[in-house]
């Protein structure tokens, strides 16, 4: 699920230190465009050696999440049957923090949703533009609801199916991880200022170039306006943005976006055009700025606001034009905002 929202400002090399090297790094993975900036306080840094360590991290991730390749970890998985399956820690981390966001979303987060995804045309493939038959809907939800169909146990790791059709799909959360890998690699060859990027998710630590915090820019969700919404200032923090927008198709004057509710097995029909979520790490963001679209403002804020999530919606005014928005914040999405710009 592409979700190239979210718009990186630009930095400026200010001087401050005259040994400070700016390394930046872009490429491909998982379907989509990385790019990386890191401040080498020392200028001592081998930027090869830095992609290097990068790009062997990137492989690590994909070889265990990636739905795309056959040989995968999560893909051997889903060609299992039903018995217990040892699985990596690393996929046991991302099943524990998808069970945790799918319970506190109220079941809005969902790795099982694969069987739905493909029948809507939102797998690999584009859209087709064919809404499906209501039996096969049927069908495909009879086997969806990560509580019920998926059983992880800890030490040792293992993930069970309750029928062989399950699978499971880490799009919604594999990129975050994958982010928080790479900052990890990062902060082991001694950075400590940095902004990793995957796809329009990130995550930041420490300051930029100027000695400042990470000013990130939030899109407005429209494609034929491609202005900043908001331009915000963070460090040490990971964040997603999800949108309607980009992946989706029509049918009979009827719009179909990427973003399925399990509840009714269709793509979500509300007004909530994009979600922004500021988390601990851009795993945690990425889930939830999938399940909170999925649940739209309406129903999403009271969940931001009982698990003290800082999230910041942006909702489709349909009364007037496509293109008129509004925006509504959490108050924790307020506090850190305030906090930040001082």
């Amino acid at each position: 699920m592409p979700r190239i929202l979210v718009v990186i400002a630009a930095f400026v090399l200010s001087g401050c230190w005259s040994q400070t090297i700016r390394i930046e790094l872009q490429g491909e993975t998982m379907g989509t465009t990385f790019s990386i900036v890191a401040i080498d306080r020392t200028g001592a840094m081998d930027p090869a050696a830095v992609r290097t360590a990068v790009e062997l991290t990137l492989k690590e991730v994909n070889a265990a999440m990636s739905n795309w390749d056959p040989e995968s970890e999560v893909s051997r998985f889903n060609d299992s049957g039903t018995h217990p399956v040892a699985i990596s820690p690393e996929l046991a981390e991302i099943m524990q923090t998808a069970n945790a966001v799918h319970v506190a979303s109220q079941g809005a987060f969902d790795v099982t949703l694969g069987p739905l995804i493909a029948l809507w045309g939102f797998g690999h493939d584009t859209p087709d533009g064919r809404v499906p038959d209501l039996e096969d809907i049927k069908q495909a939800q009879s086997i969806i609801g990560q509580s019920d169909v998926l059983k992880l146990t800890r030490m040792p790791d293992t993930l069970q199916k309750s029928d062989e059709r399950v699978s499971v799909h880490l799009a919604a959360i594999a990129k975050g991880y994958g982010i928080d890998r790479i900052a990890g690699t990062l902060q082991d060859l001694g950075l400590r200022d940095y902004m990793v990027e995957i796809g329009g998710d990130l995550v930041t630590a420490g300051l930029n170039d100027r000695d400042t915090f990470w000013r990130i820019g939030i899109e407005r969700p429209d494609p034929t306006d491609k202005r900043v919404e908001d331009v915000i200032p963070i460090s040490d923090q990971g964040m997603a943005t999800s949108g309607d927008y980009r992946n989706y198709f029509e049918q009979d004057g009827v719009r179909y976006a990427h973003i399925l509710d399990a509840t009714t097995g269709h793509p979500i029909t509300h007004t909530t055009a994009s979600v922004t979520v500021l988390a601990d790490s851009a795993m945690l963001a990425d889930a939830w700025a999938t399940a909170l679209l999925a649940l739209g403002a309406e129903r999403g804020l009271p969940v931001a606001e009982k698990n003290n999530l800082a999230v910041f919606f942006i909702v489709r005014d349909t009364r007037i034009l496509e293109t008129s928005f509004s925006t509504i914040a959490s108050s924790r999405f307020e506090e850190v905002l305030a906090r930040e710009r001082e």
